[in-house]
């Protein structure tokens, strides 16, 4: 039986390797439960994602699960794709669906077969990262945060008041900040705190400018995290008082009752899509759709949202939801979260290597 508590860590394993530009997934085991239902439908997603709870309906339609494979790394069911593995649905990144389009893996989705289609979130649905040529390629489902975490008891009420990711760049709490482990962090919080709007795109003038703060930045911090259970451990003991992070650690820290809160800065947070895309040579359609209506009711979006703390993007969800618990995640107005945030994107290869060797040489102190 699949453990909710266990989804935060999943996630927190995918999303570790958001590393050269915010999109990369890192790997978690490739498993396949055998089908209960016939078979109706291969579902390709991330682990957990597969909670029962997430797809009721399709169970009470169809009398148990659909086929589940588990999604090690967005690149590996690429490549797999590419040499004839067909799963009917998959559950990738919004930036990653040119790719498959383009390698001819998909089929456009028809909204039309759709039950929740006219309450997802509209600026999501009509993202040019999920619509091509006019047809839709995803169904968007729920989207994550990347922000500032920070004690509410421990830092400025100013923080609170005007939040914005110069925290991590504040001199007052040198020695108790954390930053993620990864080029995109690193290079691209700097860019936003030195007011650049192209962060993807950073000239070579720019890029010195960056180099120069987050140098700043690197003898202010306590540690440079790549594992989310040792931030959360840092940020309860009061160890460390802001640092860039996710939901579930959000979700986590309050569990313990730790007066944490999550920004949305004026900057803009960083922004994570992922949804339903479906391959060309989809077997049941007709199951494939239900499965995607059942993924994105209200009931499903709501259980997401309290369970695993990412945003649903049916706004029927957040009536359906604990309002409470809604406010605490700080995602009780998604078009406000959406609204301010900056979605991740890949970096083209040339400022991708630019970006990893400034990273390189911020750490070394290069």
């Amino acid at each position: 039986m699949f453990n909710k508590n266990s989804m935060p860590l999943n996630r927190r394993e995918i999303l570790k390797s958001l590393a050269a530009l915010g999109v990369a997934y890192t790997a978690v085991p490739v498993l396949t439960k055998p089908a209960r239902a016939a078979g109706e439908v291969h579902y390709h997603t991330w682990s957990g994602y597969d909670a029962e709870d997430l797809l009721r309906p399709y169970i009470d339609k169809y009398g148990g699960m659909p086929e589940v494979s588990h999604i090690a790394t967005e690149e590996e069911s690429f490549t797999k794709m590419k040499t004839g593995w067909a799963p009917d649905l998959i559950h990738p990144g919004n930036y990653n669906v040119r790719r498959f389009k383009d390698a001819g893996l998909l089929r456009p989705i028809d909204t039309s077969r759709l039950q929740n289609w006219d309450s997802i979130i509209e600026s999501v649905r009509t993202d040019d990262s999920v619509v091509y040529d006019g047809e839709q390629y995803m169904i968007p489902s729920e989207y994550g945060n990347s922000s500032v975490i920070y004690r509410r008891d421990l830092v400025d009420e100013k923080y609170q008041s005007d939040p914005t990711w110069g925290i991590l760049y504040d001199e007052e709490y040198s020695g108790r900040l954390s930053n993620y482990d990864t080029a995109a962090a690193v290079v691209q919080c700097a860019a936003l705190v030195l007011g650049y709007d192209n962060i993807y795109t950073l000239n070579d003038e720019q890029l010195a400018e960056v180099k120069a703060l987050a140098s700043r930045q690197r003898d202010m911090l306590r540690m440079y995290w790549s594992d989310s259970t040792q931030l959360e451990q840092a940020i309860a003991s009061g160890e460390v008082v802001a640092a860039y992070a996710w939901n579930a650690s959000l979700v986590n820290l309050k569990s313990q009752g730790i007066d944490v809160a999550m920004m949305i800065p004026k900057e803009r947070m960083f922004t994570w899509i992922a949804g339903f895309v479906m391959h060309k040579d989809v077997q049941n359609e007709d199951a494939a759709y239900d499965l995607i209506d059942a993924w994105t009711s209200a009931e499903s979006g709501a259980w997401l949202m309290e369970n695993y703390g990412y945003g649903s993007t049916n706004l029927a969800a957040y009536a359906a939801a604990d309002s409470q618990k809604l406010v605490d995640l700080g995602i009780s107005d998604p078009q406000s979260v959406l609204d301010n945030s900056l979605f991740f994107k890949s970096l083209e290869p040339e400022f991708e290597t630019k970006y990893q060797e400034l990273y390189g040489d911020v750490q070394s102190g290069g």
